[in-house]
């Protein structure tokens, strides 16, 4: 069982050019990537851009979201935070909006024990006992790693239904799976290892690449469900050259130029992350071209 579907997209947060939060472009983006290969969205992660938007943003991208897309897909709210009380007061305004998911990140920069981040998040999970949590395991951005063994401990509670891993580790997924039940989602957090991580027992991907190429991995995950591990490898190798090119520099900075070459007004992003020089702009344009030349891309007008 997966609460969230298979391929959920960390979407961008559009802004305007005077660097306020575009509204609009966000509603017509999420109707779009629901029609095409998504099952879910999660509204306001890392890819939202989430450390530089005030609570008050994030609570109207919710809302607009839900109201554009509820009852097609999934809304997943990024409520977390390094402060257990900032986290469960803003989970519940969420749960308040009627999203369907949080995801909790691991705490950043205070790197609490692993005792600690078991009492953070059943405290979350306490509070909003109705609402399906999904953690996120990013140890590369917060400087601190949840251990397998944590990550069983709360995986025991019920609203505690899924994880975003992102460790880049494979024999973490392997043995999360291993000592968790089998209707607990694993997702992988990095699209270059969604197949990888769907052997070992994973569920689907909170994806980057999906605002481009959503229907593709939709394809890929339900090939492989169905027994064709040489279509599912085939799909993979085809878009590999994107997922690689969207991480050339910090995410949703190369992410932000492909929406913008595929016609998307999403603006740039906030400080201090900084638009890339040409060579970056260079490097996806091609990679972009690529795809468009065997079908697989068609830009958004």
């Amino acid at each position: 069982m997966t609460y969230f579907g298979k391929v959920l997209t960390a979407m961008v947060t559009p802004f305007s050019e005077d660097g306020s939060v575009d509204y609009a472009v966000a509603e017509r983006l999420a109707d779009y990537l629901v029609s095409n290969g998504s099952d879910g969205l999660v509204v306001c992660g890392t890819t939202g851009e989430s450390p530089t938007l005030s609570w008050q943003e994030e609570y109207q991208l919710y809302k607009v979201v839900r109201e554009a897309v509820g009852g097609r897909a999934q809304v997943v709210a990024g409520t977390g935070s390094n402060s257990t009380s900032e986290a469960i007061e803003a989970t519940r305004h969420a749960a308040d909006l009627g999203v369907d998911g949080s995801l909790q990140v691991v705490p950043y920069y205070n790197k609490p024990s692993q005792e600690g981040l078991y009492q953070h998040f059943s405290q979350i999970a306490a509070a909003v006992p109705d609402l399906p949590i999904m953690l996120y395991n990013i140890p590369g951005r917060t400087g601190c790693a949840l251990a397998v063994e944590t990550t069983a401990r709360l995986a025991e509670i019920s609203n505690i239904v899924a994880i975003k891993e992102a460790s880049g580790s494979l024999d973490y997924a392997s043995q999360v799976r291993y000592h968790t039940p089998t209707e607990f989602g694993i997702y992988s957090g990095d699209d270059s290892l969604t197949l990888p991580m769907l052997a070992v027992g994973g569920c689907g991907v909170v994806s980057v690449a999906s605002h481009l190429v959503g229907p593709q991995l939709q394809a890929m995950v339900q090939a492989h469900e169905a027994g064709k591990t040489r279509l599912a490898t085939e799909i993979h190798l085809q878009l590999l050259p994107l997922f690689k090119v969207l991480f050339l520099t910090t995410n949703p900075v190369p992410l932000k130029v492909a929406l913008a070459q595929q016609g998307w007004s999403v603006g740039a992003v906030r400080s201090p992350l900084c638009m890339p020089d040409e060579s970056v702009s260079i490097a996806i344009a091609e990679v972009l071209q690529q795809l468009s030349a065997q079908g697989i891309l068609v830009k958004h007008l």
